[in-house]
């Protein structure tokens, strides 16, 4: 190789060190300039918003959205707190603004922390007037579970829709493919002749849980397209409707799905009986096949005070592991 051809090789591989260190470094600045000063657009429940990247200061009172963020480490300059279970991580951080329960919330306390995105919903949904009056130029997005759609289809949409705010995409295609899976699970074990009932126990009483309609269990008889033991036309109250326990075990369900209203709280009343004594010590559904058979699945705990998309997963999961066992 001659000298001139020797120094032009050294000189086009400096140049094209040159480059690529010119091209390294400039997708480096365009991956912070996106990260400091770009713009996420996503869809609520209300329609498109444009939300301006990073965020500055974010308040979350949908319960359904707790567990999340907390997994995803973001931080919350307000919230719910006093709604959140102790399995969440924003329980115990005080730098964390309360705004206290939904019944009589601390609504002004937004203020103070000028929230840039407020997560509201569930319980908070009505307060949402409320607080877009106190900051006006936060954005507020409603992600709830919307009338008529697949209740686990929206589940995900919630999910998807964090991750895109939070730059969570991955993590929240991993929780919407763990819930599939675990409905794929139940699907595959279940036979429609196993007849279902849903049920809550508070306060020591059974109350009945109507398919589609009814709080947290009503929407699984239509996601598993599950057999009703029972049905009771216009039944749908959140707490569980007041039909007498004579009429559940008549109903005679193969399969008892319950929530523990009670359970969620760390701090129980002095007389707390858990759902499954309350279930499985009662005379009058002792001799109902799901008791019999030992075919009762309970909710999480943490149930009442999450029901995000975590909690489905690990009771659908629940229900698979009875139901496989079971073949």
């Amino acid at each position: 190789m001659t000298r001139n051809r020797l120094y032009r090789g050294i000189a086009f591989s400096a140049i094209a060190a040159l480059a690529l260190t010119a091209c390294a470094s400039s997708k480096a600045d365009e991956k912070a300039e996106v990260a400091s000063g770009s713009s996420v657009t996503i869809e609520d429940n209300n329609g498109s918003h444009t939300i301006d990247l990073p965020l500055t200061s974010v308040v979350a009172t949908d319960n359904r959205t707790f567990e999340t963020l907390s997994d995803w480490d973001i931080d919350l300059a307000a919230g719910a707190v006093a709604l959140m279970h102790d399995s969440v991580s924003y329980k115990t951080n005080k730098e964390i603004v309360d705004l206290g329960l939904h019944h009589e919330p601390n609504l002004e306390a937004v203020v103070a922390v000028d929230p840039q995105l407020i997560i509201n919903g569930q319980r908070f949904a009505s307060h949402q007037e409320k607080i877009a009056s106190l900051v006006p130029d936060a954005t507020i997005l409603t992600l709830d579970p919307r009338e008529g759609e697949a209740f686990d289809a929206e589940l995900k949409r919630q999910t998807t829709v964090l991750g895109e705010v939070f730059g969570k995409q991955k993590e929240a295609e991993e929780l919407n493919a763990a819930l599939d899976a675990s409905i794929a699970r139940v699907k595959a074990a279940y036979k429609p002749e196993s007849k279902v009932l849903a049920a809550t126990v508070s306060g020591g009483e059974i109350g009945y849980v109507a398919p589609t309609n009814g709080r947290t269990l009503g929407p699984l008889f239509d996601i598993f397209g599950f057999t009703p033991a029972l049905e009771i036309e216009g039944s749908d109250d959140h707490q569980g409707d007041d039909i007498s326990v004579e009429a559940i075990a008549k109903s005679n369900p193969d399969l008892i799905l319950v929530m523990d209203r009670d359970a969620a709280f760390t701090e129980k009343e002095a007389n707390y009986q858990p759902a499954a004594e309350v279930i499985e010590g009662s005379e009058a559904l002792k001799n109902v096949n799901a008791v019999k058979s030992a075919q009762v699945v309970y909710m999480p705990e943490d149930t009442y005070l999450n029901e995000g998309i975590q909690t489905y997963t690990e009771f659908f999961n629940a229900i698979a592991d009875l139901l496989e066992q079971s073949k």
